[in-house]
């Protein structure tokens, strides 16, 4: 039973949530608009906004009057619902910064802000798992078993599950695995020994695995942080 800190934090993210898929879904009917005309944008939102700005402002290309004006009231509609994404974000930012158990679980690689409080917001203490595992199979992070004949078979992961926070926790761990100094770092031999033999989708999952065993541990333990290198080597 969440507390009602939780649902309005949670509440909070799947507003923020929804505004990412609208804005999604208008820069995407921007696109095909321009397409109609024979004018061809690239890919991805930074570069869209770059783009548009250049195409309305050139009065030689296809597009009729109508069209541009379009445009123009679809463009002023994305910059506000843009606004208010970053406003959302700055306000869940703030509740991580006042939140002890947010700020200690922003020690672990590749959660930020975001996964913290969407952490807190779904899963709270913790105490309800009984091991981390419990946690990785609740956000469906752990493959799904089709044994019999006293011979198991693992499948994929089972995708099981809050789909919002697992995004998020393999989102992290892609970055992690880019972008972690692997000889800073703890994790660093051991992705390197998980990506020399399978993978590197198969790591990124393994990965966020492992950071939602490690969640559950600073949820649990009080003061619990994330040490980046083995205190036995440190």
């Amino acid at each position: 039973i969440k507390s009602e800190e939780q649902a309005d934090l949670q509440a909070v993210h799947r507003v923020r949530d929804q505004m990412i898929g609208t804005r999604t879904r208008l820069i995407n009917q921007m696109r095909a608009f321009c397409l109609e005309y024979g004018i061809a944008l690239r890919q991805g939102a930074g570069l869209f906004k770059l783009d548009l700005p250049l195409v309305l402002d050139d009065l030689s290309n296809d597009l009729s009057p109508a069209m541009r004006k379009l445009l123009v009231d679809l463009f002023a509609d994305l910059r506000q619902l843009e606004q208010r994404i970053n406003d959302v974000t700055r306000e869940i930012a703030a509740i991580a910064d006042r939140e002890d158990v947010a700020r200690r679980l922003m020690t672990i690689p590749g959660i930020g802000a975001l996964g913290a409080t969407a952490l807190l917001a779904a899963v709270g203490t913790g105490c309800q798992f009984q091991k981390a595992r419990d946690l990785a199979a609740w956000l469906g992070l752990v493959p799904r078993e089709y044994s019999t004949g006293g011979k198991q078979k693992l499948l994929g992961i089972s995708k099981r599950g809050n789909r919002y926070v697992r995004k998020l926790l393999v989102h992290g761990a892609r970055s992690c695995f880019r972008h972690l100094d692997r000889n800073r770092d703890r994790l660093g031999s051991w992705l390197d020994g998980l990506q020399s033999r399978m993978h590197p989708n198969k790591a990124v999952v393994a990965l966020a695995a492992k950071m939602a065993r490690i969640v559950w541990v600073v949820l649990t333990k009080p003061g619990a942080l994330y040490e980046r290198r083995d205190p036995a080597f440190a």
